[in-house]
């Protein structure tokens, strides 16, 4: 079984983050977005993928390639930012009759797709949300989709995509893709996913949807904040420290340096991270970081960063360097 899991975006809500790192591969609770994903999808019993990649793709490579060996992975590059649709569409040569579980690569997700999965009608994944108008949404009856909307301006249902998409017939989602692209069919001037599956149901093919209630997305520094409570509060990881008193919840890195300090709750300090005389909470500190005489509540502080004195809140792009006398 074969997962498609675009993640070429450049992130730009997450600047200064992602100058330096992809979206996707940024820390939460312990591990990059799309470690989340991968653990996940594994679990499921998919072993088999392939990436689309595009902005700093041999990070993600490299990651991929360290963290997980046991995936069978295809890597696809998306030269042009043109929609998810266009994402699909680059893959298509990876892609066979067998069904695919396309995942957007900057959400994690906690839903059991067992049953999806078995399932012989395609599924889209949705939740309820009071304001669907940012979202792809689907207007549905007796369970069964009847039409699928990108990001409606008046929406007629709060039903809203959360990226996750299970397609059963294949080949069908590839031809309308490569008419929609050979005919330049564009919404918002993207090649939108939502306008090939509405063409599919348009032919005839039957989808469903799945409610996905643990849905957490990771697309601003607020989000990704919120999404690293959520995960950190379904269990600690850290070991005791002299001198430091830790509020849970919180992820630790074994391999972080960590003196005289507060940390936590909803706290991750990542790998070779070095906090000394600080209060930490609320907040994401990048791998190889030094946080000295701060407070710091609900920041993010990236990767290689110095930040020493004060009490505020920041969010800090890698290799920055930041003193207060």
């Amino acid at each position: 079984m074969r997962a498609i899991i675009p993640v070429a975006g450049i992130g730009t809500r997450l600047r200064p983050h992602t100058h330096t790192v992809p979206k996707v591969l940024l820390n939460v609770a312990g591990k990059p977005i799309l470690g989340h994903i991968l653990e996940k999808i594994l679990r499921e019993g998919v072993t088999e993928a392939t990436i689309v990649v595009g902005h700093m793709s041999e990070q993600i490579r490299d990651y991929v390639s360290t963290a997980f060996p046991e995936f069978r992975v295809e890597y696809v590059e998306q030269e042009e930012q043109l929609g998810l649709g266009h994402a699909i569409y680059v893959a298509r040569e990876t892609m066979g009759k067998e069904p695919v579980l396309i995942i957007l690569g900057d959400t994690i997700f906690d839903v059991d797709l067992t049953p999806v999965m078995r399932g012989t009608v395609s599924a889209i994944g949705v939740k309820t949300v009071d304001d669907p108008r940012r979202f792809g949404v689907a207007e549905t009856r007796n369970g069964r989709i009847l039409r699928l909307i990108e990001k409606p301006e008046r929406p007629t249902s709060n039903l809203a995509l959360v990226g996750l998409y299970w397609i059963v017939n294949t080949p069908l989602l590839l031809s309308t893709l490569k008419s929609m692209v050979k005919n330049d069919v564009r919404t918002k001037g993207e090649y939108q996913l939502t306008d090939a599956l509405q063409l599919m149901i348009d032919r005839g093919e039957e989808m469903t949807t799945f409610p996905v209630e643990g849905w957490y997305d990771c697309g601003k520094p607020e989000t990704l904040l919120s999404t690293n409570r959520v995960l950190l509060e379904r269990g600690s990881t850290f070991r005791p420290i002299d001198g430091v008193v830790i509020v849970e919840p919180v992820y630790i890195s074994p391999t972080a340096t960590i003196g005289n300090s507060i940390i936590g709750p909803n706290t991750t300090v990542g790998d070779h991270a070095v906090v000394t005389d600080a209060i930490v909470r609320n907040s994401i500190i990048g791998e190889y970081s030094q946080v000295t005489s701060s407070l710091l509540d609900t920041s993010i502080v990236g990767n290689g960063s110095v930040l020493v004195g004060r009490y505020n809140r920041f969010n800090v792009g890698d290799s920055s360097q930041i003193e207060f006398s």
